[in-house]
C-alpha cells in the first residue's frame, strides 16, 4: 500500500490557530509583563517591594494551582465551554486588577487572572494538538512555539512601554479589548466538540488535587523565593520545598493506588520513554530559557549601565532566534522526527552559551545579542521538534494531561533557572569587591550553567522518537479529516 504524508494546513485550521493563540497570548505576557511595574506600584500604593511581589507570585501559583484540574475539567465540561469561561475569567481579573484600590484588592484581583490562565494556557495545547493530527502535530505546536517564546521576552519590554505612556492601570486595560475580540471569535471558531451530559465524565480526583495541585504550588513558591533572596538556605525556601516534594511524593503513590477515579495525571505516562524524555526535555528548555533571560537583563543594567527598557530591548534577540527556529523545527520533526533536530539544536545552544562566557566587562553589545540570538536558535530548534514527539506519540484521550504535566514542568523549570542564576551571581560575582571586573565572573558562571544544561539535552536526545512512521493513505485521510472537522465545526 502507498504511504503518503500529508502536513497541509487547511484554512480553517489556520483560523483555529490564530484564534487560539490570540486568546493564549494574554496569559504568557501577563506573566512577566507586570514585573517592570514593582516600583511603579510599590509607590502607588505606599508599600514594599516584596509586598507588591506577590502580585507576580500570587498569579504564577494561582496559574500553577489551576492547571492540573483544566486536564480533569475538560473531559467533564468540553473545549469551548472551558476555554470561554478561561477567557471570560481572566478579562474580569484583568478590570478587577486595573480598578485595584489597594496592594491587597492588587494581589487577589491577579489571583483571579491567574486562575483565568491556568484554564487558558493548557487548553492551548489541547486545542492545536487535537486539530493537528500526528501528521502535523510538529508544524503545529512550531507555530504555538513563536508564541511562547517571543512572549516571556516582549512582556517586559511592552510593559515598559505601556507603563510610561499610559500608566500601571492600562497594563491591565489593555487585556480586554484583545479579550473581547478572542471570545466573539472564539464563539465562531473553536469547535464545541461532542456534546457533554450533565454528570457525565470523569469525576474529580479530589485526594489528588489536594496533593498535587498545592504540591506543585510549594515547589514553585520555594523556587521564586530562592532566586528573590539567592539561597536556599533559609525557612522561607526549605519549609514549601520539603512541604511540596512531600505532596507530590504523595500524589505518586496515591496515583498508582487510584481504582475508583481516574488520577488528574496518570504516573503511567512516564514509563512510555518517549514521554518522559520529551517532558523533561521541555522542561529542561524552559530552564535554560529563563536563566539567560534573567541574567542578560542583569548583565547590561549592572555592566553596561542600561536601563531597563534598553535592556529587555537587548534581550530580545533571545525571543526572536527563538521564533525563528521552532516553525521550521517543527515542520521538519514531522517528517524526520525529533531526536536528530534536537541534537542539532542542542549543539548549537551549548556553543552559543560557550560565546557568551567569553564576553567580558568591556565587550560591545553587539557580541552578546548575536550569542544570545544563537542561543535562541538552539533551544527554539530544541523545544519545537520536542513537542511534536510528545503529541506524536501521546494518545488521544491523554493529551489533556500530557499538556497539563509540560505547562507545569515549564513553570517549575523557568523557576528553577532563575534561582540557579541568582544562587550563582550572589556566590561568585559579589562585586568589584570579588575582583572580577564589577562581577563579570557571575555572569560567566551563570552562562556555564545554561551550557551544562544543554548539554543534559544532548545527553538524552537519544531517548526521543527517531523519524516517525509515513501514515497510509486511509491514516492520512483520517486524521486530515479529524483536524478538519474539529476547525470547521
Amino acid at each position: 500500500m502507498s504511504q503518503v504524508r500529508d502536513d497541509r494546513l487547511d484554512p480553517g485550521l489556520l483560523r483555529l490557530i490564530g484564534v487560539t493563540l490570540l486568546g493564549g497570548i494574554m496569559g504568557i505576557l501577563d506573566s512577566t509583563m507586570v514585573t517592570v511595574a514593582a516600583d511603579t506600584l510599590a509607590d502607588e500604593f505606599n508599600t514594599s517591594l516584596s509586598s507588591i511581589s506577590w502580585a507576580t507570585t500570587g498569579y504564577l501559583l494561582a496559574l500553577t494551582v489551576t492547571i492540573p484540574v483544566t486536564s480533569w475539567a475538560v473531559g467533564r465540561f468540553g473545549v469551548r465551554k472551558l476555554w470561554l469561561f478561561g477567557l471570560v475569567l481572566f478579562l474580569v481579573g484583568s478590570l478587577a486588577s486595573a480598578l485595584a484600590w489597594n496592594v491587597g484588592s492588587l494581589v487577589a484581583f491577579r489571583v483571579v487572572q491567574g486562575v483565568g490562565a491556568g484554564v487558558v494556557d493548557p487548553l492551548v495545547l489541547v486545542i492545536l494538538a487535537r486539530a493537528a493530527g500526528p501528521s502535523r502535530a510538529g508544524r503545529v505546536m512550531g507555530m504555538m512555539g513563536v508564541v511562547l517564546s517571543l512572549g516571556p521576552v516582549l512582556g517586559p519590554v511592552l510593559g515598559g512601554v505601556v507603563l510610561e505612556s499610559m500608566g500601571w492601570r492600562s497594563m491591565f486595560y489593555i487585556n480586554l479589548p484583545i479579550g473581547i475580540v478572542a471570545v466573539l471569535l472564539a464563539l465562531r471558531v473553536i469547535p464545541a466538540g461532542p456534546p457533554v451530559a450533565r454528570g457525565s465524565g470523569p469525576r474529580l480526583d479530589i485526594v489528588g488535587a489536594l496533593l498535587m495541585a498545592p504540591g506543585f504550588a510549594a515547589i514553585l513558591l520555594a523556587l521564586t523565593e530562592a532566586g528573590e533572596r539567592a539561597r536556599f538556605a533559609a525557612p522561607s525556601v526549605l519549609i514549601p520545598l520539603v512541604l511540596g516534594v512531600a505532596l507530590l511524593v504523595g500524589y505518586v503513590i496515591h496515583a498508582l493506588r487510584a481504582r475508583r477515579t481516574e488520577p488528574l495525571i496518570d504516573i503511567r505516562l512516564f514509563s512510555s520513554r518517549s514521554f518522559a524524555a520529551s517532558v523533561t526535555v521541555q522542561g529542561l528548555v524552559g530552564l535554560a530559557t529563563f536563566a539567560v533571560l534573567f541574567a542578560l537583563p542583569l548583565y547590561y543594567q549592572v555592566l553596561h549601565g542600561h536601563g531597563a527598557r534598553a535592556a529587555g530591548l537587548l534581550v530580545a534577540p533571545l525571543g526572536l532566534g527563538s521564533a525563528l527556529a521552532m516553525p521550521l523545527a517543527g515542520r521538519l520533526s514531522d517528517r524526520l522526527g525529533a531526536r536528530n533536530l534536537v541534537r542539532g539544536g542542542a549543539v548549537v545552544a551549548a556553543l552559543a552559551s560557550v560565546g557568551l562566557t567569553r564576553i567580558g566587562a568591556d565587550s560591545g553589545e553587539v557580541w552578546s545579542v548575536l550569542a544570545a540570538f544563537a542561543v535562541g536558535l538552539g533551544l527554539g530548534g530544541v523545544g519545537a521538534p520536542t513537542m511534536g514527539s510528545l503529541y506524536r506519540t501521546l494518545p488521544p484521550e491523554k493529551v489533556p494531561q500530557g499538556s497539563s504535566v509540560v505547562y507545569n514542568l515549564n513553570q517549575l523549570g523557568g523557576a528553577l533557572g532563575v534561582a540557579c542564576v541568582a544562587l550563582i551571581l550572589a556566590a561568585v560575582g559579589s562585586g568589584a569587591a570579588a575582583g572580577d571586573g564589577a562581577g563579570i565572573g557571575g555572569f560567566q558562571g551563570a552562562y556555564w550553567f545554561v551550557f551544562a544544561v544543554t548539554l543534559v539535552i544532548l545527553a538524552a536526545s537519544p531517548l526521543l522518537p527517531g523519524r516517525p512512521e509515513a501514515p497510509t493513505a486511509a491514516q492520512a485521510d483520517a486524521s486530515s479529516a479529524d483536524g478538519s472537522a474539529m476547525a470547521h465545526q
